[in-house]
């Protein structure tokens, strides 16, 4: 394969002595050029980080495409297509939330905190998810199961939430964080690992600007119909 494309699943650099793929630093690059959109609430976060989830999807994936690494994430590549699949939701409903017009200041969507009922859903969701692909990783190869367990499902259940506007996915994010870096430098993924404490910064960042989002909300905000002929009755 010849050209720009070519190039981009080729090229590689040196950092530390170690090689590393162009496409894994752009792919990163495209990851939090979404977390910059998604923390200003703009809808445009989806489709950039839909880029970033197809470039880091053929990084993860080493028997398929050509990467330095010896290890295969079968989790993190995992997580790329779940990823562009919650996305397609969170860009329909972010995009409706802004054009019925239920979020202060053009925004595109209206922060508040997962209720306990919510929240105790999310961790159900999160402990079940976890216990049913560890088993699935391990046989499949994956290295490092469970870590790469809890990253797929945590990060799925962060991206949904950030889809509903919840405040609470900062803290998911967070949690992915803390187990994705030393899981990533182990593996030799250092752009994705520096990309990953990076979010961690940003995710305490993200956390106090939504918190803040969230209390500056109108008590009496109509919260978004189920339906869009609900939103026109």
């Amino acid at each position: 394969m010849t050209g720009a494309l070519g190039w981009l699943l080729t090229a590689e650099i040196q950092v530390a002595g170690s090689p590393v793929l162009v496409r894994e630093v752009v792919g990163n690059v495209f990851g939090l050029g979404s977390a910059l959109l998604g923390l200003r609430r703009l809808v445009w976060a989806w489709p950039v980080g839909m880029v970033g989830n197809a470039l880091l999807l053929t990084v993860f994936l080493g028997g398929a495409f050509a990467t330095p690494q010896a290890h295969d994430l079968y989790g993190q590549a995992g997580r790329q297509v779940f990823f562009f699949g919650v996305s397609l939701y969170g860009w329909w409903r972010w995009t409706r939330t802004r054009r019925l017009g239920t979020a202060a200041g053009g925004a595109a969507v209206a922060p508040r905190w997962a209720t306990g009922a919510e929240r105790l859903g999310l961790l159900a969701a999160a402990v079940v998810g976890t216990a049913l692909a560890y088993p699935v990783l391990a046989a499949l190869g994956s290295w490092g199961p469970l870590p790469d367990a809890w990253i797929l499902v945590g990060s799925l259940l962060a991206t949904y939430g950030m889809a509903r506007g919840w405040v609470d996915f900062w803290l998911i994010w967070i949690a992915v964080d803390a187990v994705g870096v030393p899981l990533l430098l182990r593996g030799g993924f250092y752009p994705s690992a520096a990309m990953y404490l990076l979010y961690g910064a940003f995710c305490v960042w993200g956390l106090a600007s939504w918190w803040r989002a969230s209390r500056a909300i109108r008590p009496d905000l109509t919260p978004i119909p189920s339906t869009y002929s609900e939103a026109t009755a």
